[in-house]
């Protein structure tokens, strides 16, 4: 089977690992997390000052927290609309990445995090404004940038998504991770040697208006038959929220240059050790039946969507899953425990509002869910 990859790389894609950690019927190895040392709790020994672009939804609020506990200073740069409650203590400018950008004009910051660009344009004129005043610049890009997922174990130096027309500023799914890659360049130009283009997949825990990794604590705690995707040896990647954060500010004060996939190793995680920690951690009495890839199309399954965090790693999309990370490891990319991810994400789930928790945004419903286990045990 074979989809079109920027259905399931938009916004920020996932990959994941070799095929040796998988575990029968979703069985859960021991998570060993490496964390980078003293990045994490410890306390900067420069404070900077930091502007935010954005910082208001999932990741940018997990990189102010991290940035505050690093005793930096913070500015918020936003439109006012998302979450204005958040952060009550500091500093908030207005304005509109579209142009509206003067309360920026004139000011100084040691550092910037650009959570909110989608198309170049955008970043040119906030990157062209802010270089000559701003020492580092942090791009949050995205692993849909590269041409294609065919080879496992690809890194930064793979060919980059293009468009057939530069200037078109259509988000799109076929379109995404093409805009990214020119926004990593729009910065660029405009503060050579100056920007961190951070490259993650699937972004996982508390705040996640996606339900992308939601889905598999959630319904495994609901416990009784679940429809497992593929193989319990199937590869995938994803990253916590909070590390990626956490990395984030480490690059900025590190003033690391260049691009870098944040992930987890290739090699970590399978859908069995997914699914065999959301277990462990929720104590349910879930038990697992792997559907093959060719089956779920047969019944329009899609992989992503009604099946989160899972592609079939076959043809085009071979090498996803297994996406290298090795150069943000070794510039310091922690990683927290795969059992500590799925238990905090569960419970920030059942923090929210009632509404919110009757309907999932990914992941199959319960009554298609049924339906398609049912056709799988009449499938002969």
């Amino acid at each position: 089977m074979n989809l079109d990859r920027r259905q399931f790389l938009k916004a920020a894609a996932a990959a994941g690992a070799a095929l040796g950690l998988g575990l029968p019927l979703g069985g859960c190895t021991r998570d060993r997390a490496q964390t980078a040392a003293g990045y994490r709790a410890e306390r900067a020994d420069h404070p900077l000052d930091v502007l935010i672009l954005g910082g208001t939804s999932f990741l940018g609020p997990a990189c102010v927290e991290a940035a505050l506990a690093r005793g930096h200073t913070l500015t918020l740069f936003n439109r006012g609309r998302t979450n204005p409650h958040l952060f009550p203590d500091l500093e908030k400018l207005q304005g509109d990445r579209d142009g509206d950008l003067e309360a920026l004009a004139g000011r100084r910051w040691d550092a910037v995090i650009d959570t909110s660009g989608y198309v170049p344009r955008q970043v040119r004129l906030s990157a062209g404004l802010l270089g000559p005043n701003v020492g580092h610049y942090v791009f949050i890009s995205s692993i849909s940038v590269y041409r294609d997922l065919s080879v496992p174990g690809m890194d930064e130096s793979a060919p980059l998504a293009s468009l057939a027309d530069p200037a078109s500023e259509d988000i799109t799914d076929a379109t995404y991770g093409a805009l990214k890659a020119l926004c990593e360049q729009a910065a660029e130009d405009a503060m050579p040697g100056r920007v961190t283009a951070i490259r993650p997949g699937l972004i996982a825990g508390p705040r996640d208006r996606s339900d992308r990794f939601t889905y598999w604590p959630v319904r495994v705690e609901r416990g009784g038959e679940v429809l497992a995707p593929g193989t319990p040896a199937d590869p995938i990647q994803f990253i916590d929220v909070r590390d990626l954060a956490e990395f984030v500010v480490h690059a900025l004060e590190r003033r690391l240059a260049g691009a870098y996939n944040c992930d987890s190793p290739a090699g970590l995680y399978t859908m069995g050790t997914l699914l065999g920690a959301c277990r462990e951690v929720t104590g349910s009495d879930a038990v697992f039946t792997w559907c093959d890839a060719r089956f779920l199309a047969e019944h329009r399954v899609a992989p992503w969507t009604d099946l989160p965090c899972w592609v079939p790693a076959e043809g085009a999309d071979r090498g996803f899953g297994q996406v290298s990370t090795e150069r943000a490891r070794a510039a310091g990319l922690g990683r927290r425990p795969l059992a500590t991810t799925a238990r905090d994400t569960l419970a920030w789930w059942k923090q929210q509002p009632a509404d919110r928790r009757e309907h999932l945004l990914a992941g199959l419903s319960p009554e298609r869910e049924v339906a398609v286990l049912r056709a799988w045990r009449n499938r002969r």
